[in-house]
């Protein structure tokens, strides 16, 4: 598009909004400043390259798209790319199985800062912050489907060692790049049929968590989450961290809940949870993810449940006490172009959110005018956005419209086709 229709775009749409008490120019810059996490492990379908090999514990990628990163380089060269199209703070959100460990014997529960220094010294370069995962899954010391919740205590003891390892990790990362990094805790561990006894794992779970969190790591540099989900393929009947079972430890622990777009049923939706939640917790972790009909991880669209969980954050300034992450694989289309879109969508849904005119919609409310609030909700959504998401795009130095998606075909025959 040119710039100059681009400019003019701009100008209506200031004005536009000026009209409903929006300042475009703060809302933009607003917009521009909330962190989000873009996940490594779309870029080489959650393989990771400490030698899993495979996935286990509920999840799938589907697909076999070619030009799956095959190297920590090349997925950091791909992320370097995909960077170039995505506008606005950006982090890096990185398991443990991604860990470069150049010949050396050693496993998940040693692991320290060096298996991770490549990654360190690239953000570093890139300046950007990383949160961190541990990955408790696709791994021959997992019990079945258990780790933290296995009745084996060795391989209980393993996976404590793992956690806590992870979290002198992140510390590592905080202390160097200058930010809290965010460690976040799911695990596999359940049934795949009903189970007779629902205490027992429960009970080891919570002393296997207590285990990894009792060592005095500062959590203001390297603050930890925990992750519920509602079940995984091959695991649908019980799972130990469950919503209730996750939501509770972490009220009573002071810990960060992890809010899953597709970990709850169908019909419940995050967004309907983000200020439930925070009444009894300081902070919550939002992974943004699009489930269709079960726990999917499909690249998020912008859709009405993206603006809602975009708008509870920003309405209710709630910035300083949500992270955002991003969590989708699918290797079904190009990879880079899975990040460009579903990070896209991201900046957009915060972008429309910084720019409603929500005072006015919640002032309604607050008077009882319940008219107006619906009557401006749905002028709210004809408001263009769109113009000011172009000039936004062409002041970050990022490509305007679909203009990004040439650079990745191009990318795809210079680089993807030759792996």
């Amino acid at each position: 598009m040119e710039e100059t229709k681009i400019l003019q775009g701009y100008d209506y749409a200031k004005d536009v909004f000026a009209a409903v008490g929006v300042d475009v120019d703060a809302a933009m810059e607003a917009a521009d400043a909330i962190p989000v996490s873009m996940h490594c492990w779309q870029g080489d379908d959650v393989i990771g390259f400490d030698g899993s090999g495979e996935l286990t514990g509920g999840i799938a990628t589907t697909g076999n798209y070619p030009g799956r990163a095959r190297t920590a380089g090349e997925l950091r060269q791909d992320i370097d790319f995909a960077r170039t199209m995505i506008p606005g703070t950006t982090k890096l959100n990185l398991h443990a199985s991604y860990a470069e460990k150049h010949g050396k014997q050693v496993d998940r529960d040693a692991y320290t800062i060096d298996e991770f220094r490549e990654w360190l010294d690239w953000a570093k370069e890139n300046r950007l912050g990383v949160d961190f995962n541990p990955t408790i899954f696709s791994h021959p010391r997992m019990d079945g489907d258990f780790s933290l919740a296995s009745l084996d205590e060795g391989t209980r003891r393993f996976w404590i060692e793992h956690g806590i390892r992870c979290r002198e990790i992140a510390l590592e990362f905080a202390k160097a790049l200058g930010q809290p990094c965010v460690v976040n805790y799911w695990m596999p561990d359940g049934y795949k049929d009903v189970c007779a006894d629902t205490v027992l794992r429960r009970d080891l779970m919570t002393a296997s968590l207590d285990a990894i969190f009792a060592p005095d790591i500062d959590e203001t540099l390297a603050p930890c989450a925990l992750e519920s989900k509602l079940f995984g393929v091959g695991l649908e009947s019980y799972t130990v961290a469950s919503h209730e079972y996750s939501y509770g430890y972490c009220v009573k622990n002071r810990k960060i809940y992890t809010l899953d777009a597709g970990h709850f049923h169908p019909t419940e939706v995050i967004s309907a949870k983000i200020t439930a939640c925070l009444q009894f917790l300081d902070k919550v972790m939002l992974h943004v993810s699009r489930g269709v009909r079960w726990d999917s991880d499909h690249v998020v669209a912008w859709d009405d449940e993206l603006q809602r969980i975009m708008d509870e954050v920003v309405y209710n300034r709630l910035t300083d006490r949500v992270y955002i992450g991003l969590d989708y694989f699918d290797a079904s289309i190009n990879r880079i172009a899975c990040w460009a879109i579903g990070m896209r969508n991201a900046r957009k849904a915060i972008l429309s959110a910084c720019l409603a005119p929500s005072e006015r919609i919640r002032r309604a409310e607050r008077e009882g005018d319940l008219t107006a609030r619906f009557a401006l909700q749905e002028e709210r959504k004809s408001l263009p956005v769109g113009a000011v998401w172009d000039y936004y795009c062409l002041r970050k130095g990022v490509d305007v419209g679909d203009a990004w998606l040439a650079r990745v075909r191009q990318y795809e025959r210079d680089v993807l086709s030759q792996r």
